[in-house]
């Protein structure tokens, strides 16, 4: 925008409401750095799916070194696959969805990663609320979903938008969790850990009290022997 241009503007709508268009064009380059999500060709119910994320770096001393995910209902942590990421990144699955961390990041540098995702909810919109972790200490919270006809939020979660199903999709079954592609037992025929199962037999510790007491009643016995020899010596 001129000079002139800005000069008859603010002769028309006044000062104080140009001030507020500036605040506000600040604010909205100061909020654009958060953390995007992208799939292409995304859709509900969509198999095998990979969905990228890029954590904009909001620091100019410290490197990021952990982004904390909560994934979207109708995503499980044992439906997610980690593909690439930042040298030395890991993922892990936690409560909520999962944790991709590793050596810090480039100061200034973005934290880009993508997963696959074994089928997608039949949702409209995914949000996947993040916590951005910084070698220095500092966290940055995007887990503010942005709400249709409302003002982006401060601190906005990166929403991805999905299509509608393809006709016929339907949702799989869960995954199996076992490493070998096997169903996992219901909790109760799963086997208890080795110190809590009981085997037919007494525990070690049981047989050791019970040696222990033996042998003090055969020491206590023979000294008592000992002494009946010695009194009838007299």
């Amino acid at each position: 925008m001129s000079r002139t241009s800005r000069l008859t503007l603010a002769s028309r709508v006044g000062v104080p409401t140009v001030a507020a268009m500036a605040l506000v064009i600040a604010a909205t380059g100061a909020a654009a750095a958060h953390v995007e999500v992208e799939s292409e060709g995304a859709r509900a119910l969509a198999k095998n799916v990979t969905v990228s994320f890029d954590a904009e770096s909001e620091s100019d001393s410290a490197g990021i070194t952990k982004l904390e995910v909560v994934l979207p209902e109708g995503i499980d942590a044992k439906d997610v696959t980690y593909k690439e990421g930042p040298d030395g990144w890991k993922l892990k699955p936690s409560d909520e969805g999962y944790t991709v961390e590793g050596p810090k990041v480039g100061v200034g540098q973005n934290a880009s990663y993508s997963i696959s995702v074994r089928q997608l909810p039949d949702a409209e919109e995914l949000a996947f609320k993040t916590l951005q972790s910084y070698d220095d200490g500092r966290v940055d919270r995007w887990i503010e979903v942005p709400q249709e006809g409302k003002a982006e939020p401060e601190t906005p979660a990166p929403v991805l938008k999905l299509a509608p199903a393809e006709s016929g999709a339907s949702p799989e079954s869960a995954a199996p969790s076992s490493s070998d592609g096997a169903q996992s037992p219901p909790a109760e025929q799963r086997a208890e850990p080795a110190a809590a199962k009981d085997e037919g037999g007494l525990p070690a510790a049981v047989w050791f009290v019970i040696a222990a007491a033996v042998l003090a009643a055969l020491a206590a016995a023979g000294v008592l022997l000992m002494r009946r020899g010695a009194n009838s010596g007299k």
